[in-house]
C-alpha cells in the first residue's frame, strides 16, 4: 500500500463502479491535491460507498472523535463527500468523481481547475464511463413529443415525477461550465441541472444549487427542450436528477458525437423516432435538431434507430408534426435502484479483468 495519502484516495475512489483511473502523467492525483487538504484525504478513506452516521467513521480514525466528526461535516459542505439527513440524524458516505465531487465542484471551479478536469476526461475518464457497457444515464423525452397511446411507465412521466419530489434544485451544468473556462464552451444555456430529494437538499444546503418549485423545474425543462437539449437522468427508475444535455460539452454525450463510440456504453434509449412519410415535407429540420446524426435524407427522411437516442429533439422541431415517439419494442428498462446499477456496472468491469 502506498504512503502517499493522494494515492491511496485515488484507489479508494477507483473502486466505486465508475472508478476513478490512474494515467501516466499522474494528473488524477493532481485534481485529488487540488481539491483535499491531507487531512481530508485521510478522512475520505475511512467513509464507505453507503451512508453512516459520523460516528462509527470516526471510530475507524486514529485521530480524535470530535475532530472527526466536525471535519465531515466541513467536507461534505465542500463538496467532498455525501451528506444525507434523515430523522433527525446526518449520515455520511464517499462520493465517487462522477457523478459527485466533479458535479460538486460547479461553484468553486476556476480556469486552471477546468484545465485539470479535461485534461483528465481525455485522457482516461471517457473510456472509464463507458467501459462497463452499462449506460449510466436514460435518455427520457419531455411527455408532449412522446405518441398518444404509449401507454407511459411510471419512470417516463417526468412532470408528475417532478411534482411528486419532495425537494428541486437547479444549478449551472458542470460540463458547459468547464468548457467555457477552457475556451471551448457553447451558447446553450447554461441553468438547467435538476436534481430532486437528496440530492437536491445537499445541492441546496452547500450553496450548489438554488431552491425551486416545481412549476419552475418543467419550465427549465421545456426551455432546455426548445434549446435543443437532451434529457438525461441516471438510468433507475428513481428521479434523482435530470442533466439537459448538449452534444459538444457533455462527458457522457461527447464519447458519441466526438469518438463516435455506442451510445449505449452511456445512455440507455428508451425511445426511438418514427417518421409518417404521409405527413413529412422533407424541410430537413429534424436532420439539423438531431444531436447524434441520427437523422439523414436519403430517398427519404430516415432514422438509424441504431444511433437514435430517443430524445424528442426531432418531434418537437418538426413543423409538420410527422415525427412521433414510440417505446422501443427492445428497449432495457432502467434499473430498479441505482445501487442496482452500480453493481451491474462493478460486475460487467469484473468480467473484462
Amino acid at each position: 500500500m502506498s504512503d502517499n495519502v493522494y494515492v491511496r484516495l485515488r484507489e479508494h475512489l477507483d473502486q466505486m463502479p465508475i472508478g476513478y483511473p490512474s494515467t501516466e502523467s499522474g494528473i488524477e492525483i493532481e485534481i485529488l491535491q487540488r481539491l483535499f487538504k491531507e487531512e481530508e484525504a485521510r478522512t475520505a478513506l475511512l467513509l464507505m460507498p453507503f451512508p453512516e452516521e459520523p460516528e462509527p467513521i470516526a471510530a475507524r480514525s486514529d485521530e480524535d472523535a470530535a475532530t472527526v466528526i466536525q471535519r465531515l461535516a466541513d467536507m461534505a459542505q465542500n463538496g467532498l463527500i455525501f451528506r444525507i439527513r434523515r430523522h433527525g440524524k446526518t449520515l455520511y458516505n464517499l462520493a465517487p468523481f462522477m457523478i459527485g465531487i466533479y458535479e460538486y465542484s460547479v461553484e468553486k471551479m476556476d480556469a486552471e481547475m477546468a484545465a485539470l478536469f479535461k485534461t483528465y476526461f481525455d485522457t482516461a475518464y471517457m473510456t472509464e464511463l463507458g467501459i462497463s457497457n452499462v449506460p449510466g444515464f436514460k435518455v427520457i423525452p419531455i411527455e408532449q413529443h412522446i405518441t398518444e397511446g404509449q401507454g407511459l411507465l411510471p419512470f417516463h412521466t417526468l412532470e408528475n415525477k417532478i411534482r411528486a419530489a419532495r425537494k428541486i434544485s437547479v444549478a449551472d451544468c458542470i460540463c458547459r461550465k468547464e468548457h467555457r473556462l477552457t475556451g471551448n464552451g457553447c451558447d446553450y444555456p447554461l441553468n438547467n441541472c435538476l436534481n430532486f430529494g437528496v440530492a437536491a437538499e445537499y445541492y441546496i444546503e452547500n450553496g450548489i444549487g438554488r431552491e425551486i418549485d416545481a412549476d419552475e423545474a418543467i419550465r427549465i425543462l421545456k426551455d432546455a427542450d426548445e434549446a435543443g437539449l437532451v434529457h438525461a437522468g441516471a438510468n433507475s427508475k428513481h428521479l434523482s436528477n435530470i442533466c439537459n444535455c448538449c452534444p459538444c460539452c457533455c462527458a457522457s454525450m461527447k464519447g458519441i458525437t466526438q469518438k463516435g463510440l455506442d451510445k449505449r456504453r452511456y445512455m440507455n434509449a428508451l425511445y426511438e423516432a418514427i417518421v409518417s412519410h404521409d405527413d413529412c415535407t422533407e424541410c430537413e429540420e429534424c436532420i439539423d435538431v438531431c444531436p447524434v446524426r441520427a437523422i439523414s435524407m436519403k430517398e427519404t427522411i430516415t432514422v438509424d434507430r441504431e444511433k437514435c437516442l430517443g430524445c424528442g429533439l426531432c418531434a418537437g422541431n418538426c413543423p409538420g408534426e410527422a415525427i412521433g415517439m414510440i417505446l422501443r419494442q427492445d428497449r432495457e428498462d432502467p434499473f430498479d435502484r441505482l445501487t442496482d446499477m452500480g453493481l451491474a456496472v462493478l460486475e460487467a468491469k469484473k468480467q473484462l479483468r
